[in-house]
């Protein structure tokens, strides 16, 4: 038991986006029980944050490993249960846990293997709140629970079809259950990241650098730390009145849109020029040239 201390269980939490959230909570004061399948990361998880020169402290929360299979219903519910055992309590849940899943041609995709990709991505997520759910009800202290979305649940050519569509049904399911269970006070929200620099990206992550100022806005690769950090602030308390909503964590990739004028040429801002459009108002666009900082002069 674990006295007055918050306690979280972090599906994927032995590397990338999962790693760096629960080394946040544990910093933050969170008893931590990382739901993972590879146990060699888990186990050396645990050692880093405990061991010599690790992490503990009087302020430091304490870690716990169980090896689980998201897609199983068993194990989900055996860790959320470990969670009570070990700590006392529940008070968040991260589904985090994902894979790339399938990829190719939709023509040449197996159904085992798609529905491999929806047995961790989407099912995962839903045993991951069913039993998080009932925890936090029946203590009557309510929760939060976080679900790990992606950009690539939001807009196509983020990422493979499988991962996409398993993607999209975790946001909308975040909406549908948070509103669910807003009388039991349990919130549920979902986080978005777009490129990050995390193991499951696989080669990729040598060419993220690429989409620096292209694709994304921001001009720093995404790292982990940088979802984890929404993550805390939505099983924290500052996060009280906020349920039901998806966060994108992208460097401004959605907020970029197709930019189709960067590609077609058809921005006339990169191109130099300041005005107005008007269409066929009948009254004349106006059209200006930039000739320096704050500058302009009338062009027609």
């Amino acid at each position: 038991m674990s006295g007055g201390r918050r306690v979280a269980v972090v599906t994927g939490g032995a590397s990338g986006i999962g790693r760096a959230t629960v080394e946040r909570l544990v910093g933050d004061g969170w008893n931590v029980v990382v739901a993972d399948l590879n146990q060699a990361n888990g186990d050396a998880l645990v050692r880093d944050l405990t061991g010599t020169g690790g992490t503990e402290g009087a302020d430091r929360g304490q870690v716990d490993f169980v090896r689980t299979d998201v897609s199983d219903e068993g194990s989900v519910e055996a860790a959320v249960a470990r969670a009570q055992e070990r700590f006392g309590r529940i008070d968040a849940m991260v589904n985090n846990a994902g894979v790339g899943g399938a990829f190719g041609p939709i023509t040449e995709l197996e159904l085992e293997d798609w529905e491999y990709t929806f047995s961790i991505v989407s099912r995962g997520v839903f045993l991951g709140t069913k039993y998080a759910a009932r925890a936090m009800t029946a203590s009557g202290r309510g929760g939060s629970i976080v679900n790990t979305g992606s950009l690539a649940g939001i807009s196509g050519g983020a990422g493979p079809q499988a991962y996409s569509a398993a993607k999209a049904g975790v946001i909308n399911f975040t909406r549908s259950v948070a509103v669910e269970l807003a009388a039991h006070r349990v919130r549920v929200n979902s986080v978005s990241p777009g490129f990050i620099r995390t193991p499951i990206l696989g080669t990729g992550v040598k060419k993220i650098e690429r989409l620096l100022g292209d694709v994304q806005p921001w001009p720093e690769v995404g790292e982990p730390t940088h979802v984890a950090s929404v993550i805390a602030f939505l099983v924290g308390p500052d996060s009280a009145f906020v349920t039901g909503e998806s966060i994108n964590v992208d460097g401004g990739v959605t907020a970029a849109g197709p930019r189709v004028g960067d590609t077609i040429g058809g921005d006339p801002a990169a191109r130099g020029l300041v005005g107005v459009a008007r269409g066929s108002t009948g009254h004349e666009s106006t059209v200006r040239r930039r000739t320096g900082p704050g500058t302009a002069q009338a062009s027609g």
